[in-house]
């Protein structure tokens, strides 16, 4: 969620550069300040989570390209988007996991602890 601070910059200052397949928007300073690179940022549409934003568009807020990077769908390779699950119920849990019943397969024959 924005915050009225939020709001209220960008509708003061901010220029809508774009927005991506999500929804989010993102923006940047009108008139840059002196000595000084103009800002950049997002307005999720939705929750505010960091892992949302696409990779042509971290691009662009970081600063490494000038323009937004143009999609790379339709290649084979390009998965869709997920979120972060860390926390959550879906989350990846390695066999062995504490939540997974801590209980991990026996070493097999190519391991030998090591003794000082």
């Amino acid at each position: 969620m924005m915050t009225i601070g939020t709001i209220l910059f960008t509708w003061a200052k901010g220029k809508l550069i774009g927005t991506d397949s999500q929804g989010n928007r993102y923006y940047t300073e009108r008139r840059a300040r002196t000595g000084h690179r103009q800002r950049r940022w997002v307005l999720y549409n939705g929750a505010v989570e960091a892992s949302r934003v696409p990779a042509e568009w971290h691009a662009w807020l970081h600063y490494t390209v000038d323009e937004p990077l143009t999609p790379s769908s339709g290649k084979p390779w390009v998965k869709d988007h997920l979120p972060n699950f860390t926390g959550t119920a879906e989350a990846y849990l390695p066999p062995g996991h504490d939540r997974r019943g801590g209980v991990r397969p026996r070493a097999t024959g190519d391991y030998e602890a090591w003794r000082p």
